[in-house]
């Protein structure tokens, strides 16, 4: 699943365990970009915990490991999961997905798309990304694939397009509306206040709206993932995270990093995760699965 499993996998099969070990398991968790904070603090309780338990063996200490970092992602573990949930939603719910460029959002969407449809639930999707023909083009494809209308304008505003879709979800009284935006860095602050207008807009075409506000997140972005969710969080107030790419090359252990390093209250939860390009490859997020595979 990781990049990491191999090295940690590895280190929890030798049966010598001395300061040395330590060392090798601190370097091998701060180069899955765990961090340096949060290694610390898993390094901290392995020892405390192997002491109190009288753990010697390294399969002991791994026990020991995958349930601090089980504890540590509860934090931010979705209780329940609005995407892996079969409950009739209040029609129309209105999903906002923002993120970087490249970080596989419009992919994401297609996936959202598929998983609500095989709930039963009826999708509209709209193509918020106004900057690029190519973004609609690809956002119209999902679509296509997936026997859903797109509603798009060329050239237009993104609020204008959100606010179009949503009127176009009451009328045709579909479940879920998916309301794609352009990619952009959390430091462009014109575009983020241009998220914060859209954001606005959506409440006042419909009061509770948008319903979720979702950020997708590139595994492979290590330690500067940990600012964008902050920056995106304090702009919008995301209600969770998806995070894609881990399909064998991604490190992620920035998701511990993550649930040690907000400080926000409600934290938004890691809803699912991408573990591929097929468009069932979206999986829900569990604190006690993702632990297990960090190191097995």
């Amino acid at each position: 699943m990781f990049g990491l499993r191999t090295t940690l996998g590895s280190l929890f099969k030798s049966s010598k365990i001395d300061e040395s070990w330590f060392d090798t398991l601190e370097e091998s968790l701060i180069q899955s970009d765990v961090g340096i904070a949060t290694t610390e603090q898993l390094i901290s309780k392995l020892r405390r915990a192997a002491k109190s338990e009288k753990a010697s063996s390294s399969e002991e200490l791994k026990t020991l490991l995958i349930q601090e970092v089980d504890l540590l992602l509860k934090a931010i573990e979705p209780s329940p999961n609005p995407l892996f949930s079969n409950e009739k939603v209040n029609s129309p719910e209105i999903w906002l997905v923002v993120g970087v460029n490249g970080a596989g959002k419009t992919t994401t969407i297609g996936k959202l798309c598929w998983l609500f449809q095989s709930q039963g639930k009826s999708v509209l999707l709209a193509a918020g990304d106004t900057f690029r023909a190519a973004a609609r083009n690809q956002l119209q494809e999902w679509g296509a694939r997936n026997q859903v209308d797109v509603i798009t304008q060329e050239g237009g505003d993104v609020a204008a397009v959100a606010h179009d879709a949503i009127h176009a979800a009451i009328s045709r009284k579909n479940d879920i509306l998916i309301i794609d935006t352009a990619g952009r860095l959390a430091t462009q602050d014109n575009l983020m206040e241009e998220l914060k207008k859209v954001k606005r807009v959506i409440g006042k075409a419909l009061p509770g709206a948008p319903h979720h506000t979702l950020l997708v997140l590139d595994g492979n972005t290590g330690q500067n993932g940990l600012n964008q969710v902050k920056a995106f969080h304090s702009a919008l107030g995301l209600t969770g995270i998806i995070v894609t790419k881990l399909d064998g090359t991604a490190k992620g252990g920035v998701i511990c990093a993550l649930a040690h390093t907000l400080q926000e209250v409600p934290k938004p939860a890691v809803l699912a995760l991408g573990k591929g390009e097929g468009i069932a490859d979206l999986v829900p997020f569990t604190a006690k699965q993702y632990s297990y595979e960090l190191f097995n």
